[in-house]
């Protein structure tokens, strides 16, 4: 079934609240959650064909990156060529997918190659946000559900596939200079990401010396960042970011004051659904189908 927006109005949102979609959704986030607590980026996992070819996708969206340089415009920000880009993903979405899905499972492919074209901007506004964020882990969740990933995936989801998609929506952000969408500016966590937060502060729990007030110091970052995954979103930050880091990232800031990791883990996890899941002008640009239905929860 080709998914469609559900969540129309604010009254809505207590249908998504209950739906199954809801449920598989956080689920599949708290899953891998527990999955990569306190493994580094670099450590030993298995990494299956699936995998590998959710890798080459993701390598031929940067390619067409290199393909597609922004054009020459008055404003700085939201490059059109933008626009060329996404259209080439809106025609080939369903073709990558397939090279993902065995041939017994096709007919997925349109259906799960929705949350794959909705996961990397908008190409009216060319803005991007938790939201798109939120479509790649859906596109991820729905693999999941037909089997081509499988429990035994679930470190390579967040490490490989999961990591890659992050650096070439960097780039995308980079290159186009994409608008945030609906950022709380200085108050929300990100412009841009959220997940990464939550499953980069679950890899340093229990870590021998490394505890949340450690990453606002430059040094710690720029030695430990391909470790994890919260620092390389610290690094980006800094990268893109002028001016002292408790102006430009307050919330982050005050996070770098709580005692342990698995406490900030658990203040982003209810910070992730009360800011991103229970918002409506985040979760009115969701769809549902089969795979991620707005039924009610059965169980």
């Amino acid at each position: 079934m080709i998914p469609k927006k559900e969540i129309n109005v604010v009254s809505d949102m207590a249908k998504w609240k209950r739906s199954q979609a809801y449920a598989d959704y956080m689920g599949f986030i708290l899953t891998l959650n527990e999955g990569v607590r306190g493994k580094k980026l670099t450590c030993e996992y298995k990494v299956s064909e699936p995998i590998e070819k959710l890798v080459a996708l993701l390598n031929t969206l940067d390619r067409w990156i290199d393909e597609t340089p922004p054009v020459d415009q008055p404003s700085r920000f939201g490059n059109k060529a933008f626009r060329t880009w996404y259209a080439k993903l809106d025609q080939e979405a369903e073709k990558l997918v397939a090279t993902v899905i065995p041939k017994h499972l096709a007919d997925a492919a349109p259906e799960v190659a929705v949350y794959l074209k909705e996961s990397v901007g908008n190409s009216t506004r060319i803005d991007y946000g938790t939201g798109h964020e939120a479509a790649f882990a859906a596109f991820l969740c729905c693999l999941c559900k037909i089997g081509v990933l499988r429990v035994d995936d679930q470190m390579a989801i967040v490490f490989k596939v999961f990591n890659r998609y992050l650096e070439v929506m960097r780039k995308l952000q980079k290159t186009y200079r994409m608008e945030p969408a609906g950022s709380q500016g200085v108050w929300g966590l990100d412009d841009f990401q959220f997940l990464p937060f939550i499953w980069g502060s679950s890899q340093l729990i229990d870590h021998p010396s490394l505890e949340p007030r450690h990453f606002v110091d430059e040094k710690v970052v720029n030695e430990n960042h391909k470790d994890f995954m919260f620092l390389e979103c610290i690094l980006f930050i800094t990268e893109m970011k002028t001016g002292p880091f408790a102006e430009h990232s307050n919330q982050l800031w005050n996070i770098s004051a709580v005692p342990s990791w698995s406490k900030v883990n658990q203040g982003l996890i209810r910070m992730y659904k009360a800011e991103c899941l229970e918002k409506f002008p985040v979760i009115q640009h969701f769809k549902f189908g089969s795979l991620l239905p707005i039924q009610p929860v059965t169980s």
